[in-house]
């Protein structure tokens, strides 16, 4: 069976699927990546070989995420898209007509806005936790429920206690308040959910035009909680795609299927064998310019696979020629060499 294979690498999880030639589903996975994105990439490769009960054949693999072009090194990939891209490729397949796509990962969010499944605006927090899903990770080990369990309790109240979400150090304090004051488990998880939900909207939705179909996903979208609140909060039917939690790795492999599908040519792919590879990165300062860029370089089996980084791409341009055995010699207009 041809299939496309949708590579998405962020900061807590590394999530994986391969979708047949119409669309759906054949298998995914959803590894931490805990700091090591490499060896998340082979992880996931494994688990996603071993999960699957016949034969495919991969035509085609788009990355994406914050390693997307380390991972795109490591599998060999068509294509390399930013998230924002790929999340809305990934909605208005799942949610037809969908306008907007609000989006909690464990260490950022996004919201993005589409017409006619074109993005015309977006806005992303990666600096602030207390709008990620970092916050109510902290919150519940704090309360010692397991995260899992979170939505659960959050349907159960009757109405959430009014908790500060501009801040997490301020929102725990609140919540020690709460508590000692009386307020019951339910009521305070349900608040914790109605406080990263103000702080998404504050800071992400202020003064956009919030139409409707709208579609949740990420992590954070398995927490029925956060669904409860965002619909009380806009008074609006919110949809969570099935597959919400990988829809990133779902838009690369879209991706790759239409970058496939214009220019038909051989896949990069690495083969499901990249996961037993022995891959290391090195990085240096270029020197070149003023700029001092650090340059990534990876290699496997001591060969440079590729290097990236610099702002005049010059190192990229340096090992494409080698790779084809090209003279090098062209100046960028960066740097001198």
């Amino acid at each position: 069976m041809q299939c496309y294979l949708g590579v998405d690498v962020g900061s807590v999880s590394t999530n994986l699927v391969i979708l047949d030639e119409v669309g759906h589903v054949v298998e995914s996975v959803y590894v931490r990546t805990q700091g090591q994105p490499i060896v998340a990439v082979q992880e996931g490769l494994q688990q996603l070989e071993a999960g699957l009960n016949q034969a495919v054949d991969i035509i085609g693999v788009g990355t994406t995420g914050s390693a997307r072009h380390l991972s795109g090194v490591i599998v060999g990939a068509d294509i390399v898209k930013n998230e924002i891209t790929a999340h809305a490729v990934a909605a208005s397949q799942e949610v037809p007509g969908v306008q907007v796509v609000l989006e909690i990962g464990g260490q950022d969010s996004k919201i993005i806005l589409l017409d006619n499944g074109v993005v015309v605006d977006f806005a992303m927090n990666t600096v602030c936790a207390a709008g990620t899903g970092s916050f109510l990770d902290h919150q519940s080990a704090r309360l010692g429920i397991p995260i899992e369990d979170f939505g659960k309790h959050a349907l159960k109240a009757e109405d959430g206690a009014m908790i500060a979400g501009r801040c997490s150090v301020f929102a725990e304090s609140d919540m020690i308040h709460k508590q000692q004051v009386g307020y019951g488990l339910e009521d305070i998880v349900f608040g914790l959910c109605q406080a990263l939900v103000r702080n998404y909207l504050n800071n992400l939705a202020k003064g956009k035009d919030i139409k409707t179909p709208i579609a949740f996903q990420g992590g954070v979208a398995s927490n029925s909680g956060m669904k409860r609140a965002f619909e009380e909060a806009l008074k609006e039917e919110i949809h969570v795609p099935e597959h919400h939690a990988v829809m990133g790795a779902i838009g690369a492999a879209i991706l790759a299927k239409e970058e496939m599908l214009l220019d038909p040519r051989p896949t990069a792919f690495r083969g499901f064998g990249t996961a037993k590879l022995d891959y290391r990165t090195t990085s240096f300062a270029c020197g070149g310019c003023e700029n001092n860029c650090e340059v990534i370089k990876i290699l496997v089996d001591d060969k440079v696979l590729a290097r990236w980084g610099g702002r005049c791409g010059k190192w990229e341009v340096d090992h494409i020629r080698r790779q084809n055995l090209q003279p090098v010699g062209a100046n960028c207009s960066t740097c001198e060499e």
